[in-house]
This record gives C-alpha cells, structure tokens and sequence, in this order.
C-alpha cells in the first residue's frame, strides 16, 4: 500500500468510522492522537475534533508539569478516566506552564467520542482504555525544528531538555508500533493508514 496514495482514509472518512468503534472507557471510545512534539498533533486533533461533529479534546500538555513532563497518567486516570468508567462527566486541572502550577480546571464531557491528544498519549498504561490509537507521521528531528520555530529562540532551551524527555520516554515505552493508524498529512491534507498494530492482527 502507497501510504500517500488515494488507499488511506481522509480526516472526513476517518471521522465517521469512530462512532463505529466499540465504547473502551466506560460508554467513552477514547482515541489517542501521539507522535513527536511539534509535529503538529494539536491541529490534527482539532480538525479531527471538528469532522468528528465537535468531539471533545484533551491536551495532555495541561496534565503535564515542568517537572514530570511524563508523570501525568496518574491525575489522567483519577481526574479524567475513572469519572469516564463511571459513565459521568470529569472535570481535570489545567497546568499553567508560565506560573508554574495548576491554575484552574476544565470540564469534559463523556462524550462518545473523546480525542486524547499530545506526546505519549498512546503509552502503555492506557491502552486497555484506547478504543483507538493514531500516530502523527513525522520524523523527530522535523518535529522539533517545527517546534523551535514555533515556539521562537527564548524557549529553546526548554526543548533541548523536553527533547531528551521525550526520547528517554519513546525509547522505554514506544507508540508508534502500537498505532492503530499512522497519519501523513500531504498537500491534498491528512491521509490514515494502517499502522503496525493493524498490521499484526
């Protein structure tokens, strides 16, 4: 299969097939959007959101710290996916990463779709709870100089350190040969394709 080619589903087509998809979390089917920071996942699962007639979006960025950039599954789980298994609506603090703590909180429905989005999304102590899992195909070292070109030269510094994180985070506990469906986005816009996990059923 051309991974750029008509084969894979478009953003539209991959929206109306998560109504399909079997509840994972309580009555919630949880879809994780993962890949590399500055790859773009915050405006894929935006528009995905969108197609998907205004699902709602968690930003995993709002759950991480300075300090544990990676140590949120815990406040994930109590704040967010045990109200979701219950079948009720969850509130979860919102991390401000310029005073440096949770400063206020936002409310998520359970609806029945829930788009997860950010770097390491798709990590293991979730999957039980994925009804689905996407990759943003782009490469590291592409991400990152979006990222820093985003971001501009005052916080390059910050992705220097978040950059060996999220290495030393992928190489202990990889997402992407668990994808359900890897997604390149072209000049024609994002294209899904089966990805390694699909591929070994």
């Amino acid at each position: 299969m051309d991974d750029h080619g008509p084969a894979g589903l478009t953003l539209r087509e991959l929206a109306g097939t998560l109504d399909l998809l079997a509840p994972s979390c309580g009555p919630v089917r949880l879809v994780a959007v993962d890949g590399h920071a500055g790859a773009g996942k915050s405006t894929l699962a935006t528009r995905l959101a969108a197609e998907a007639g205004g699902a709602p979006v968690v930003h995993t960025d709002d759950l991480a710290t300075h300090e544990e950039p990676f140590g949120w599954t815990g406040r994930l789980t109590a704040e967010l996916l045990a109200p979701f298994r219950d079948g009720r609506p969850a509130r979860h603090r919102v991390y401000d990463w310029t005073a440096r703590r949770f400063a206020g909180e936002r409310a998520v429905p359970a609806a029945p779709v829930v788009l997860l989005e950010g770097v390491g999304s798709g990590r293991r102590a979730l999957r039980p709870l994925l009804a689905l899992t996407l990759w943003l195909e782009v490469d590291p070292a592409t991400a990152r100089q979006r990222g820093v070109r985003r971001d501009g030269p005052a916080l390059e510094h910050f992705w220097t350190g978040w950059s060996a994180a999220e290495d030393r985070h992928f190489a202990a506990d990889p997402t992407r040969p668990f994808a359900d469906l890897l997604v390149h986005q072209t000049e024609q816009g994002y294209r899904a394709v089966p990805g390694p996990y699909r591929h070994m059923e």
